[in-house]
């Protein structure tokens, strides 16, 4: 299948990257990691007025209605710009609280996060119990597996890889907001957007990790000679890009079905194509690759972490062979 932006499309994604190219996102990531969230929170409030966040909620909410191919095409860009905070797991929680049809709690939730005023961090059953960046976000949702929906408290943040990624594990207890089928229905749901969106991260981080290794191709030399001129760098970035372009037509029929195993695909390819491009980033630049001075340091600390987010590739590999067992 040949797939094809709308110009629509096309006009929003040039939007976003424009808006995140002045924004100065580098810095933003470096204050989140040191704790300060106010110039996160400034960037989130630039992509609300591009009405990203309300492409994950229900019209009859302030939102402009369900729409994943849009959302997975701006999510792209996030990725590629490295935007702090959990844009993912807000977006899953409006789709959650879209798809629960509990109206009280959707009008509750939903304008806020729609707007962008307001985050949402989320767990579900199946997937890792850690919450992602529950210190800044206003709202921590968690689904157990007996189909509760509670508004938790976020517990002590933990490091991980990514320096701008804090985990923490919910407090038990909290406010009981729904319980039952449609819960775990809606969870359900939310888990494979939440998926289709870490795989548009990935895209986007591993686009962002080669453009920048090929223009240090470009200007690095040795022997008086750009390296970008030698065969096997050629060839390295060569197969970073084939893999990146294989996983983009994945991407876009995975937020048109939206089936677990097209989603899982996705999120296996993007992935391992994102961490693919991490590692030919590290080694064409060297040591200097290392150093947290440079920019290029704060994508590669991601490609690994949103690898594993919402579906390691054991777990997405398992559903991809899951319809061809049965």
């Amino acid at each position: 299948m040949r797939f094809l932006l709308t110009d629509e499309q096309s006009d929003f994604a040039r939007t976003l990257r424009s808006l995140l190219g002045a924004a100065e996102v580098p810095a933003a990531v470096r204050a989140w990691a040191d704790g300060e969230h106010g110039p996160g929170r400034a960037v989130w409030s630039r992509l609300a007025e591009t009405g990203l966040f309300a492409l994950a909620a229900a019209e009859e909410y302030d939102g402009a209605g369900l729409l994943p191919v849009e959302l997975a095409l701006g999510f792209v860009e996030l990725g590629r710009a490295g935007v702090p905070g959990p844009v993912v797991e807000s977006a899953a929680v409006s789709v959650l609280l879209s798809e629960l049809g509990d109206g009280a709690l959707a009008k509750r939730f939903l304008p806020g996060l729609a707007g962008g005023e307001t985050s949402a961090t989320l767990t579900l059953p199946g997937g890792s119990p850690y919450a992602l960046d529950a210190d800044a976000a206003m709202y921590c949702f968690t689904v157990s597996e007996v189909g509760e929906l509670r508004l938790a408290r976020g517990g002590e943040p933990a490091a991980s890889l990514d320096p701008a990624r804090r985990l923490s594990i919910p407090a038990p207890g909290g406010e009981l907001l729904a319980a039952g089928p449609a819960v775990t229905a809606a969870a359900e749901t939310a888990g494979r957007w939440a998926r289709l969106l870490t795989a548009a991260q990935c895209l986007g981080v591993g686009e962002a990790l080669l453009a920048r290794t090929v223009e240090y191709a470009k200007q690095r030399t040795q022997f008086g000679t750009p390296i970008g001129s030698f065969q096997a760098v050629k060839h390295r970035l060569a197969d970073t890009l084939l893999g990146l372009e294989f996983a983009r037509p994945l991407l876009w029929a995975a937020a048109l079905s939206l089936s677990p195993a097209d989603v899982a695909a996705a999120k296996l390819t993007a992935g391992g194509a994102g961490y693919a491009a991490a590692m030919t980033a590290l080694q064409l630049h060297g040591a200097v690759g290392y150093t947290e001075e440079l920019d290029l340091s704060l994508w590669l600390r991601k490609a690994r972490p949103l690898r594993d987010a919402w579906g390691t590739p054991s777990a997405c590999r398992a559903e991809v062979l899951q319809p061809r067992l049965r």
